[in-house]
């Protein structure tokens, strides 16, 4: 990523019970730290959560002990999130915990701005890592291996990959298969979840190219290309839900 296309702006909101500590924090950040726009500044976590789903910052300066709900309880009420967060507490003793759910860095209270300016940094580090990582991620290609080079195939043209000993078989749509010297896991972990799915230990496939799905005299997908995989009984509850998931989007 060059310098032209970095992020150089943060957004947050600021969640703590005492205004004290809200307004503090505020006037520090705005005083000090110029790359941090704040987007608001609530009391509890009832407040904040509507405020995450509102605004959609890319993070949340957060206290930690609250009353009813505290920060923790706070990060449990997102499973995915895509917001970072820094633990601002007077309370050394839950750096432990912080670390376990997740938390980007713990400032102590009474906050030290020379230590915050240093935790700014690496939340921008952060955002443009992720950012670039996204731009890579929508270039849709895999490449796989050639004899003299390699072929960089887009996902689309994967219709399906079949484990075969140390190597797999890749299926392409209207174009001659390949064999490549990688396990299908390989494979399972470069690929876009949403994408393809692992109907069986030998079997990988593009859910754009499912034609047919029968458990009549056993339990297969048939593809676009008329190739039928067999879908194993263990994975079959999981392959159903992504069908539901997937089916508006393929």
């Amino acid at each position: 990523m060059n310098s032209q296309n970095m992020f150089t702006k943060l957004t947050a909101i600021i969640v703590d019970d005492e205004l004290y500590g809200r307004e503090n924090l505020k006037m520090i950040i705005e005083n000090y730290c110029n790359e941090v726009e704040i987007l608001g500044c609530v009391e509890s976590v009832v407040k904040a959560i509507e405020l995450v789903n509102n605004c959609q910052p890319d993070v949340v300066f957060l206290d930690i002990n609250m009353p009813v709900l505290d920060g923790f309880d706070f990060l449990d009420e997102f499973g995915d999130r895509n917001f970072m967060v820094v633990f601002v507490s007077a309370h050394e003793e839950f750096g432990i915990n912080a670390v376990k759910v997740g938390a980007t860095d713990y400032i102590l209270k009474p906050i030290n701005i020379k230590e915050l300016k240093l935790t700014v940094k690496n939340l921008l580090c952060l955002k443009n890592k992720k950012a670039k990582e996204t731009r890579v991620n929508e270039i849709d290609k895999v490449v796989i291996p050639a004899t003299h080079g390699f072929d960089l195939l887009d996902f689309d043209d994967l219709i399906r990959l079949e484990a075969d000993g140390c190597y797999t078989k890749v299926v392409v749509n209207g174009g001659k298969n390949k064999f490549v010297s990688h396990t299908l896991k390989d494979f399972e972990d470069a690929l876009p979840k949403d994408r393809f799915f692992r109907i069986h230990k030998s079997h990988l496939i593009n859910l754009k190219y499912i034609r047919e799905y029968s458990s009549l005299s056993g339990n297969f997908i048939t593809m676009t290309d008329g190739s039928k995989v067999e879908l194993s009984r263990r994975k079959t509850p999981e392959f159903l839900l992504k069908i539901k998931e997937v089916l508006k989007t393929i």
